[in-house]
């Protein structure tokens, strides 16, 4: 991939799509592709072959899925399916028949079953049952990595697939229905500091494990891999520590400075008991994360304070 390679974007304004973007801007790649939502739909076979024929990407980041939270997984299943089906099998068959140099797949580490053993390795996928709050979510990102393959064994193509574990940072979603938890309880803790309020409520009984990524570490090593994996098989990205909810909130209380007290609500569902991925594949070529939780979690608020007023809004 060179500086002046033709790079499509998919999913640019998002978490993981707008970081690879920055980051690609920031190493001096000059020849960038990318599409609004209202400009391209993604699930919409035509409009993608279209824009594929016009354009002619020799590399393709395929960062555009539909995401969200336990509630919003939990609630409307048919959604997360059926778009995440129709966007990648519109982008990874586009990018096959304008002859795309590479391709590199963006899943999630709950393709992984609820109680596969910790830290989670690449082959454990497939041997156990997901999480059923988001097991639909699940199936449309291993269709997705069975989808490279497949490509890869008929055609020859080279689409290699990343699972990068829980993720925030800048252009986050902090709606409180449809977030992941870490910028949810964010803006439950800004808030309650903004309006004095005693205590904050988390779901759950805060015992649950979480890997947090940072969204730029993420697109330093989908760089990376870009440039130096062409493997079939899916490589775990993560920082290679977890942290409870508890100590999460803890972390986020101290950084936005709210000074009330912790309540859990034990009644509502904690997901998977642990989440932590075995990096030492990703490690073993050469990356590792740099930014580490407390670092990670003051730039997403400083984010957050200067655009606050708009996402409120939306």
């Amino acid at each position: 991939m060179k500086l002046d390679s033709k790079i499509y974007v998919a999913g640019h304004r998002g978490l993981v799509g707008s970081a690879i973007l920055r980051r690609l801007q920031r190493d001096g790649y000059t020849n960038l592709v990318y599409r609004t939502s209202a400009e391209l739909d993604l699930r919409d076979k035509g409009a993608v072959d279209h824009f594929f024929a016009e354009e002619k990407p020799e590399f393709v980041f395929l960062a555009a899925a539909k995401v969200g939270g336990i509630v919003a997984n939990n609630e409307f299943p048919a959604d997360f399916i059926r778009d995440n089906l129709m966007i990648q099998t519109n982008v990874i068959d586009a990018s096959y028949r304008n002859n795309v140099t590479k391709l590199l797949f963006l899943g999630s580490t709950c393709i992984y079953p609820k109680l596969a053993p910790q830290p989670l390795k690449e082959e454990y996928l497939l041997t156990g049952p997901l999480e059923p709050t988001n097991d639909a979510y699940a199936l449309a990102k291993i269709s997705g990595i069975k989808m490279c393959q497949s490509y890869n064994k008929q055609y020859g193509t080279t689409y290699i697939s990343a699972m990068p574990t829980n993720l925030y940072g800048e252009n986050d979603n902090f709606d409180l229905q449809s977030s992941h938890v870490l910028p949810a309880l964010m803006r439950k803790f800004h808030e309650a500091k903004e309006e004095n309020k005693a205590s904050v409520e988390i779901w759950g009984t805060g015992t649950p494990k979480r890997e947090f990524l940072y969204s730029d570490d993420l697109a330093d090593a989908c760089l990376f891999l870009m440039q130096h994996y062409n493997d079939d098989e899916i490589v775990n990205i993560g920082v290679g520590e977890d942290v409870t909810i508890r100590e999460l909130a803890e972390t986020i209380k101290d950084v936005v400075g709210f000074e009330g007290e912790l309540t859990f609500d034990t009644s509502k569902p904690d997901g998977t008991p642990r989440k932590l991925v075995d990096t030492s594949k990703i490690n073993g070529l050469g990356w590792s994360a740099n930014v580490d939780l407390q670092d990670g979690v003051q730039r997403a608020y400083n984010w957050y304070l200067e655009n606050m007023n708009v996402l409120n809004k939306a």
